[in-house]
């Protein structure tokens, strides 16, 4: 199983949001690694959700619940998206100052990228922000 993080912006798309909904699409990225990132998920790859802009957080867990597909948004063609299912919400946020002060974090992409929407996450990545948060990484 793979690991990722996506972000998104709260007062446009909120954690608590996709709660409520139990499920979306995750569409309109545009870049292309970001999409190179999104076309390599599995079905049941975890992932995190992240707060950006406001809160600039891990929020929550998120499952893979269908893998890419054609995004109707995309009037070009070349873009797809994904769908995502809300797994828990973390026990405590983790934020970016957080993460950028751990120096075992250096390299994670969310860190050395930050303007990109969707990135991998290690395995060793993955059980320390879960550590972090207070949160089973399983």
């Amino acid at each position: 199983m793979a690991h990722w993080l996506l972000k998104s912006e709260p007062f446009k798309y909120s954690w608590d949001q996709l709660v409520k909904d139990r499920r979306t699409h995750w569409n309109g990225v545009r870049n292309y690694q970001a999409a190179n990132n999104m076309k390599a998920m599995k079905l049941g790859d975890r992932g995190f959700f992240y707060h950006s802009n406001e809160g600039k957080e891990v929020v929550g867990i998120i499952e893979i619940a269908r893998e890419y597909y054609p995004d109707p948004s995309d009037e070009s063609g070349r873009f797809g998206m994904v769908d995502v299912a809300p797994l828990r919400a973390l026990p405590k946020p983790v934020t970016l100052q957080q993460m950028k002060a751990e120096k075992r974090l250096a390299n994670f992409a969310l860190v050395r990228q930050s303007r990109l929407s969707v990135v991998p996450v290690s395995d060793d990545e993955w059980r320390l922000v879960c550590a972090m948060a207070g949160a089973d990484p399983n």
